[in-house]
């Protein structure tokens, strides 16, 4: 499956579908007889209204829009200032033409209906209300002003293992609320009968921590739950969400619960400690394949200053049998969160901090440059793919199957050996039922060519080579990388990421040493959901049909 992913290796879909070749007469009589043919219900109709029950349709005339605040797969968040109370709030502005699928609807449904149900606590962003017009659903709450989890620790000269411990309660009592569980003395027990339905986040990650203001004792908020779900006790879920470095194996294996949120915790404590990831490789399938090997390195700098009450709660909390894991109350009752104020003060060192910092910048930057990527591609080669989908459906029954894709792909004139075709239906089939529909081949091909596509990667480069030098050099990457949250000390950060991809160690990152970049890692690729759900749904099958790789019992 890594080959799936990899920028180099979706040539034969780029092939295939993105440089169209001339048509003949009958073969342009096939489209126009398909798109006729087409059933209404494969069709996917943009609804009128997503959410239930908005506030209103005029955001405006309650809220001044101010500057902008981040962006993301579906839209944009601003800062804005309520009119009527005068209260500073974020809006998180979700176009209604980026929600291409059903899926990416029922996205934002949920979303919605999950910040509606939470209750009130001091460590979950607080939902206000939405607006929703015929252009976007507007979702307000409160605004945190204090920066990126990993932005805080870096940004601060001393980092210690006491305040590991700090950050790791924290995360561990927003999953704690979130699921249903209240704190006490019998907490299993009030963890069970408190709510009929729980939550699961299903995408801890350290970017879905905020603060909430700059003072040095600023709430830790959790701010993200597009990819949350409600939950009964028992119930198992096989839909592939997430980010891979904080993925659970069971994820990928397809049969999860809510065991996969202490999980992706643990990988958070892990990086606290040491820097690094504990799962690392630069495919996404040599990821999946440490994930599920499990095996946990406690040996390289700094783990031997590390305590080993702290070791302890690692391996709890990253054992890959999710029955024997620590439950979410194991590990705010163990002793090294209990006693959280107590544990070692003494620096873990500058080699942590450095580390954190330079991972979070590089995945800052591949994404900044996934941004630029993915709002080009013109429509009328979404409309283009359409028609080859049509056309190859020859049974029109508005599902391609193996047999269909293989014969559409040689009518155009395309030889795809079967593994590569088998590759594609895999990745792009994420109900699971054997075919491709219509949205699953359109969300595919696009996302692949945004990662294929020489051109656009090549304007992505020149929205960072800001002098049109012909490389990215140093106050380039200031520029783009640096926000009003991060301090001016991170001249070496700026460094590490430059040293990283200068293949010919010339000090500047050319345009062939930024495409060598853009195709390793993963993290990154994962700025679209549907692309994210497609590739690691082909990921988990080609995974576990290899009978030498299995979970630990």
């Amino acid at each position: 499956m890594g080959t799936c992913m990899s920028v180099q290796n979706a040539n034969f879909l780029k092939r295939t579908k993105m440089r169209p070749t001339p048509i003949d007469q009958e073969t342009c009589s096939k489209i126009n007889s398909s798109r006729t043919s087409v059933p209404k219900s494969q069709k996917f109709s943009r609804p009128i209204n997503v959410v239930k029950d908005p506030s209103g349709d005029d955001i405006y005339k309650r809220y001044e829009f101010g500057k902008e605040l981040g962006r993301g797969e579906f839209g944009i968040t601003y800062q804005c200032v309520d009119k009527e109370s005068g209260e500073n709030v974020a809006c998180k502005t979700i176009a209604k033409s980026k929600l291409r699928t059903e899926i990416d609807v029922e996205d934002v449904r949920r979303e919605v209906v999950i910040m509606r149900h939470l209750p009130k606590h001091p460590n979950i962003v607080s939902y206000k209300e939405v607006y929703e017009d015929k252009e976007a659903v507007y979702l307000v709450m409160e605004l945190c002003e204090g920066g990126e989890l990993f932005d805080r620790i870096v940004a601060r000269g001393h980092y210690t293992e006491r305040a590991a411990a700090r950050v790791t309660k924290t995360i561990l009592e927003v999953v704690q609320e979130v699921t249903g569980s209240s704190r006490g003395n019998s907490l299993l027990q009030k963890y069970k009968v408190c709510h009929k339905h729980g939550v699961i986040h299903r995408d801890l990650k350290p970017e879905n921590f905020l603060y909430a203001n700059t003072s040095e004792n600023a709430q830790l908020k959790a701010i993200d739950f597009g990819l949350s779900i409600f939950f009964e006790p028992g119930q198992r879920f096989g839909e592939i969400v997430g980010s891979p470095y904080y993925m659970a194996p069971e994820v990928l294996r397809r049969n999860y619960g809510p065991e996969v949120d202490v999980w992706s915790a643990g990988v958070i404590l892990y990086i606290l400690l040491c820097g690094v990831p504990p799962f690392w490789a630069e495919t996404e399938e040599g990821i999946a394949h440490a994930i599920v090997k499990g095996t946990i390195d406690f040996n390289r700098d700094p783990w031997p200053r590390v305590s080993d009450e702290a070791k302890d709660l690692v391996k709890g909390m990253l054992d890959p049998n999710p029955y024997n894991r620590l439950t979410v109350e194991e590990v705010l009752e163990h002793h090294w969160i209990q006693n959280a104020e107590k544990v070692s003060n003494v620096c873990l060192g500058e080699g942590v901090r450095a580390r954190i910092k330079q991972f979070t910048l590089m995945n800052k930057f591949k994404k900044k440059v996934l941004r630029v990527v993915a709002d080009n591609l013109p429509q009328d080669q979404v409309h283009g793919i359409k028609q080859m989908f049509y056309m190859m459906d020859s049974d029109k029954n508005g599902n391609l199957s193996f047999q269909e894709l293989k014969d559409g792909l040689h009518m155009m004139g395309q030889s795809v050996a079967d593994p590569e075709v088998q590759l594609l239906m895999d990745a792009a089939d994420v109900d699971g039922n054997g075919m491709l529909n219509c949205e699953e081949f359109v969300t595919m091909a696009v996302h692949l060519q945004r990662l294929s596509n020489d051109d656009h990667l090549r304007q992505a480069f020149l929205q960072f080579d800001k002098n049109r030098s012909g490389y990215i050099e140093f106050e380039d990457l200031k520029v783009s990388l640096f926000d009003d949250h991060l301090g001016p000390k991170n001249d070496q950060a700026i460094h590490d990421i430059i040293s990283d991809a200068d293949l010919d160690k010339d000090g500047r990152i050319s345009y062939q040493d930024f495409k060598v970049m853009m195709s390793t890692g993963m993290d990154w690729k994962m700025g679209s959901r549907q692309y994210s759900k497609a590739m690691l749904n082909a990921l988990s099958m080609r995974l576990f049909k290899d009978k030498s790789i299995q979970l630990k019992n």
